[in-house]
């Protein structure tokens, strides 16, 4: 029993002591994990689906469509705002590759560029009359029509011809009397281009003849035709352009930053869609000194055989030119398939973490297309890694989510609604008119945002009876009066499509360019009235547009009731 009592009293003494040991610990450990599940909770982020940009601290409605927020993935997984996560399942059955961006030395290469077809100028010769007169008969009867040299083209009355033939007749009399005399009056007729057997056939029946022939000079093709049938025509007139396209030039753009790896006498490779797995071998034989400002590029000129005819003016080329020589320059290059293009901008889909399939869009600049390749001027590092295949995968995972991605990039919306417009000084007469057809218009957004089409066509007919009234006359500058004319004719035709139509999707898609000159002109002129400028990113295809209103409460009159809040302010009118 003694031994018993013993054991009893050193269970409860290690019970004791494990709990004084250990037992504040866990709580103190609990209440940490606790403490720290309150922190990531108060960290949370919410954003929105359809405006990644929105990011709140904590749960409500997207200020600029009104949908709900959801969690943003900064909270999830350690993912950034643009960042967003593919499963290992995703990746292997859309076969997404990735590779490494690095730097490497380039060598001879292949360069592709892209081109058109067009006349041989040094071929081209424009057909003219040598003298004035009435074209009798034009014997072309269509453009592209095949003629030959010293065939007839057109025939033509003259009466100064007419009366140079009469002077050759009396000259013939006076012959052997006036030698010189008969002599110039046969060199006028051939620098008027008749010849010696046309000169002796009026000599010989001594009869003259009202119209004479005009004669192809060359044989070739009519690429246009500048005159018709009984058209009056003045001496040196041009008539008919005729090329000759036995050979053709191939004419392609050269980036700026290419210029140097091209010279003159390069051999070339060109092909057409028109004939698959052909290809025509030329010379490059002018590369253009002059850049074009607008495209930035210059013209590389190929000239191409074409006495069989293959290639036609207009035709779509593309030319191959191997063993151009970037020897000595390093270059970051990525492959063709991991670029994507969406108007002027050109990304790739980078992977962030190496250990998880975190991605995140990056808008690259890119440089000379170097075989299946491109190089890269900036917006990579070496040493990244990039999706290479399955990137449009990639990018409609991104939109799903709400991310950045091809279609859906966050940016500031411009438009010329909310470019600053510098006031201009009119009387208060003009204001007073201005502000009338201001309020057709408010009523015509009001019927729009209640959905009303009818009531809409009927708003529109009397902002354009508000518009009519504004008298010109009362404004007194120059500048005014020029500014007024261009925004009256935008307005107008906007007001007059929106009036002519009852469907309420069509009269909301004029209502775009309507207030974007409604903008322009109480903004330019005044209305000594506040005016918020209101604007919806989502309207007109996610495009963006704004309307005018005279209170700040958004209500969208490109949506109506189904997204009646989405938009925002973005600037007063005063």
């Amino acid at each position: 029993m003694k031994k018993i009592g013993i054991y009893i009293s050193i269970l409860f003494a290690g019970l004791l002591l494990g709990w004084l040991l250990f037992g504040r610990t866990s709580s103190d450990t609990s209440e940490g994990d606790h403490n720290h599940d309150q922190e990531v909770a108060t960290n949370q982020m919410w954003t929105c689906s359809m405006h990644p940009q929105i990011m709140q601290p904590e749960p409500g409605n997207c200020p600029i469509c009104g949908m709900e927020l959801i969690p943003a993935g900064s909270s999830d997984g350690g993912l950034a705002v643009n960042e967003f996560e593919l499963s290992e399942q995703a990746m292997a059955l859309a076969n997404i590759q990735t590779l490494v961006v690095d730097n490497g030395a380039a060598g001879d290469q292949q360069i592709k560029l892209s081109g058109k077809i067009v006349e041989n100028e040094e071929a081209n010769t424009v057909q003219a009359s040598y003298f004035s007169g009435r074209l009798d008969r034009l014997y072309v009867n269509y453009t592209g029509e095949l003629v030959r040299k010293g065939q007839i083209l057109a025939t033509i009355y003259s009466p100064q011809l007419y009366a140079a033939q009469q002077e050759l007749l009396t000259a013939v009399n006076l012959k052997a009397s006036q030698p010189g005399l008969y002599n110039a009056v046969r060199n006028k007729l051939k620098l008027w281009k008749l010849s010696e057997a046309q000169i002796d056939a009026i000599e010989k029946t001594g009869e003259i003849k009202e119209s004479l022939p005009i004669y192809a000079t060359v044989s070739g093709t009519v690429t246009e035709k500048l005159v018709a049938q009984g058209d009056y025509i003045k001496e040196g007139q041009p008539l008919l352009k005729i090329a000759n396209l036995n050979s053709v030039w191939a004419n392609f753009d050269v980036y700026e930053n290419q210029i140097g790896l091209f010279k003159e006498g390069q051999s070339v490779s060109v092909t057409t869609a028109a004939y698959p797995g052909k290809s025509f071998s030329g010379k490059v034989d002018f590369i253009s000194p002059v850049l074009n400002s607008k495209t930035r590029t210059v013209t590389l000129r190929v000239v191409l055989n074409n006495k069989e005819n293959r290639f036609k003016p207009g035709m779509f080329v593309t030319a191959t030119i191997n063993n151009v020589s970037v020897k000595g320059k390093t270059v970051l290059t990525v492959p063709a398939s991991a670029v994507l293009w969406t108007g002027e901008r050109s990304v790739v889909y980078v992977k962030t973490d190496e250990d998880h399939q975190f991605f995140e869009m990056r808008e690259i600049t890119l440089g000379n297309r170097i075989g299946e390749t491109y190089e890269v001027l900036s917006g990579l590092n070496a040493g990244e890694h990039i999706v290479s295949q399955g990137v449009f995968t990639v990018d409609a995972a991104a939109q799903l989510q709400g991310k950045n991605s091809m279609m859906n990039q966050t940016k500031k919306e411009t438009s010329k609604a909310e470019d600053s417009v510098e006031r201009i000084s009119v009387s208060n007469k003009f204001q007073d008119q201005l502000r009338m057809v201001f309020d057709r218009y408010t009523t015509l957004k009001d019927a729009l945002v209640s959905g009303d089409s009818n009531q809409a066509k009927t708003d529109a007919s009397a902002f354009l009876n508000a518009l009519s009234k504004v008298d010109m006359k009362t404004l007194d500058q120059t500048e005014a009066h020029e500014a007024w004319m261009t925004l009256n004719k935008t307005l107008k035709t906007a007001g007059n499509a929106l009036s002519e139509t009852s469907d309420i999707k069509e009269q909301r898609n004029y209502f775009k360019p309507l207030s974007e000159g409604m903008v322009q002109a109480v903004s330019t002129f005044g209305i000594n009235q506040k005016i918020y400028n209101q604007y919806c990113p989502m309207a007109d295809n996610n495009k963006g547009a704004f309307w005018l209103s005279k209170d700040a409460e958004i209500r969208n009159p490109y949506f109506g009731k189904a997204m009646l809040t989405c938009g925002e302010i973005k600037n007063v009118i005063q």
